[in-house]
């Protein structure tokens, strides 16, 4: 197709309604599946009498998620913070939002596209949602853009990191630009030209591109180009460092320096950039696939061509190059963001990782070794699983080295000669993750190695398959799970040969078997040999490669069968004590509070007079605090240098004092329809910890966060007299000061 001006009269264009027609039957099964969804999603809520619906009794999940971003984004506007540790947040914003439009914008437009009328618990439709998230997300973009380029940009000049474009470098450092491009760029651009032989490219998943128009110098016609940014090229090019001064160059600015040269012959009328936010919240049919591997590895090809769900763009691009755009790429204009300047401040976190600067950085922290595993350099290191024979122990990440601990447990079975076998659920882990080695290098030895991989993991699905089929070629017995279940659960468990007879040694946590997001996220551990715990645990296994559907457990609450019904009964019964005058109190961390069935309860059990505090880090769809329905729960949330992603339970339960962690949250998602475990904490030296962890969160001045009745949060700080209590200082200095003596309230 040749490129032409459009003149706003000639694009009267309906992408919806295009869609819908050359879609057909595509569109109908999508609508037949969203209503069966919701209808599953009904029969669920309906079953556990649900009576409340309304923005009276939930805040929206979407909104609800973007004060969280508001609060990370007030971790870069604060300037009490690092410099760099500003400009990290900003990158964790913007990634964030990056993943908010694949998935939950994503989601909405494809109930909005199927025609599904059924509205969210709070009482709004998909296009209700829609014109709301638009509004706040633009407030957002203002905010951290004005941040970013009227404060931090500025600042960093100051310190000594000057970004600049190509105009403003000094001869010298031309020169070295000059070098790079003709050497590091110009050979792997391809610019894409449309005409008549070459249609409107494909422009993949959040890439960034110059939208360049052309015109032939003797014929004046006028021609569209497409020339994308190299991804594997950094988006600053360093062009000059003297100790602790540096001078970046953006890789777009140069490119359209040197633009000309893509195009010789040709007259380059402009070149702006944009980008593209595609769709992940595809629909998949699990129980009618015949091969599971197979219907992923079709929805990450799908999910590739989906529909676009944004696109950002220059706001000095002429207009008739945005219609251009916005005709080609499908959409329409509520999906535009217009910014003034450059986009995808993503890679804003590329400059917090320059060398130097550490006065500009947090602390580097290390984390500690356990104190049940330390040992003189001399002596021999303590075997895992005689420490665990002592006694339960559990290691808080990133505050304990997770190699130390939970990558040791795992080495260490590969290579005792008294394991017979190893199983281990596998959600999410690294590219090259020393534990995936461990456990083909076990399985080589002889042992039998079961991991069960889960493939649906949002955004890890191809590197999920990647380690299925290595582990499976070394040996391993991979599962991939339950149709229709995500295996969300985070076990591992180790079957010893020993003198007394076969012995099962056990880790459950809250996160992920990843050791690079264990340097950053918040995680509890529970090791432990418990003989109770330890055939429950065996049992989740025989669930999930085998068939059990009746299987049921003494010590571990599993969902999907048993969760619910067993956090709803804790709730009861406090609820029941408290109208019984007897004491009552609920303390609980997740990272979403979302599932109305449990917010209901929780209601009933405010109403009752019972005491609720809960730590919420993002989604919270609970309206804390009103009267008649909530005035005994407060909600607040922690946000700081690490990412609190723990899942702690307490129930006071006449005395008991019953302490768990584990792997769900409180949301429809992980007690309907994923696989996930919780286990109780009975070592009266770990429920010492985890009472401490919570006061500490409870007593937090610095980065607490509290929940209003109207769904705005709220800073605490140090009131006159107080002492300064910021949740990860006071953790990583307990920590510090546990290496001599061994503290009793770790064991």
């Amino acid at each position: 197709m040749k490129y032409k001006s459009f003149s706003p009269d000639e694009l009267e264009y309906d992408p919806i309604a295009e869609q819908k027609k050359r879609r057909g039957k595509k569109v109908a099964n999508l609508k037949k599946n969203e209503v069966l969804k919701e209808k599953g999603l009904h029969k669920d809520l309906s079953s556990s009498s649900l009576k409340i619906f309304g923005p009276d009794y939930f805040f929206n999940y979407e909104m609800s998620w973007l004060k969280f971003n508001e609060r990370v984004l007030a971790e870069a506007m604060n300037p009490k913070n690092k410099l760099l540790e500003r400009v990290k947040f900003i990158g964790i914003v913007c990634s964030n939002l990056d993943e908010f439009f694949q998935k939950r914008v994503g989601g909405l437009k494809r109930q909005q596209l199927a025609g599904v009328n059924t509205l969210s618990v709070d009482g709004q439709s998909a296009s209700d949602q829609l014109k709301v998230i638009r509004h706040e997300v633009m407030n957002m973009i203002e905010t951290y853009r004005g941040c970013f380029f009227n404060e931090l940009l500025p600042a960093l000049a100051e310190k000594g990191i000057k970004i600049k474009e190509y105009d403003e470098l000094s001869d010298y450092q031309k020169k070295v630009s000059d070098r790079y491009f003709t050497k590091q760029i110009y050979p792997i651009v391809t610019p894409l030209a449309v005409d008549e032989s070459h249609p409107f490219p494909f422009i993949s998943n959040q890439s960034l591109s110059f939208a360049i128009e052309l015109q032939h110098p003797k014929t004046k016609e006028k021609h569209f180009a497409r020339l994308k940014i190299p991804a594997n090229r950094p988006r600053l090019i360093q062009v000059h460092r003297r100790g602790n001064k540096v001078v970046l160059v953006p890789i777009e600015d140069l490119i359209r320096t040197k633009i000309d040269e893509f195009f010789p012959g040709m007259k380059v009328l402009s070149a702006h950039m944009f980008r593209v936010t595609r769709n992940a919240s595809l629909d998949r049919n699990e129980e009618e696939a015949d091969d599971l591997l197979e219907t992923i590895e079709d929805e990450l090809r799908e999910r590739k061509f989906a529909e676009i769900v944004r696109l950002e763009l220059d706001a000095s691009m002429p207009k008739h190059i945005k219609k251009y755009l916005i005709k080609n790429l499908n959409i329409n204009w509520n999906d535009v963001y217009e910014m003034n300047g450059t986009i995808g401040l993503v890679d804003a976190l590329q400059i917090t990782n320059l060398s130097g600067f550490p006065r500009l950085k947090s602390k580097h922290w290390t984390p500690v070794q356990h104190p049940v595993l330390r040992h003189e350099i001399d002596e021999e290191r303590p075997s895992i699983f005689e420490v665990i024979k002592q006694g339960d122990f559990m290691v808080h990440h990133p505050y304990h080295s997770f190699e130390l601990t939970t990558q040791q447990f795992v080495e260490e079975a590969a290579k005792d000669p008294q394991v017979l076998a190893i199983k281990q659920t596998l959600y999410r882990t690294s590219k090259d993750s020393p534990l995936m080695h461990s456990l083909m290098h076990a399985a080589e030895e002889g042992k039998q190695v079961a991991v069960l991989v889960e493939i649906k993991a949002r955004f890890d699905e191809e590197r999920n398959i990647t380690w299925a089929q290595k582990l499976e070629n070394c040996g391993v017995h991979v599962a991939y799970g339950i149709p229709g279940l995500k295996i969300h659960t985070k076990l591992t468990m180790v079957v010893r040969e020993e003198a007394s007879g076969l012995k099962t040694y056990c880790h459950i946590g809250t996160g992920n078997y990843h050791p690079d997001t264990a340097q950053l996220y918040e995680d509890l551990g529970l090791f432990t040999c418990n003989e109770t715990i330890a055939s429950d645990v065996t049992d989740v296994f025989n669930l999930l490669t085998g068939y059990a559907p009746e299987q049921t457990f003494e010590k571990l609450m599993v969902a999907p069968r048993h969760l619910r019904k067993q956090i709803t009964g804790l709730i009861e019964f406090e609820t029941e004590e408290a109208k019984n005058g007897r004491p009552a109190r609920i303390i609980a961390k997740m990272n979403s509070l979302e599932d109305p069935v449990i917010i209901q309860k929780l209601y009933e059990a405010s109403q009752a007079g019972v005491q609720i505090d809960i730590i919420v880090r993002g989604v919270c769809r609970l309206i804390p605090g009103k009267e008649g329905l909530s005035e005994n729960i407060r909600i607040f949330s922690i946000i700081g240098r690490f990412l609190e992603h723990s899942r702690m339970y307490y129930f006071h339960h006449g005395g008991q004092h019953l302490y768990s962690i584990g792997s769900a949250d409180l949301m429809h998602r992980n007690l309907d329809a994923r696989v996930e475990a919780i286990t109780p904490i009975e070592a009266p030296a770990l429920k010492r910890y985890l009472q401490f962890v919570f006061n500490v969160y409870l007593r937090d001045n610095v980065q607490r966060w509290q929940l209003n009745t109207d769904g705005s949060y709220t800073k605490l700080t140090k009131k006159k007299g107080e002492k300064k209590v910021s949740t990860h200082k006071v953790l990583m200095n307990h920590m510090k000061d546990s290496l001599s003596p061994i503290p009793a309230e770790l064991r």
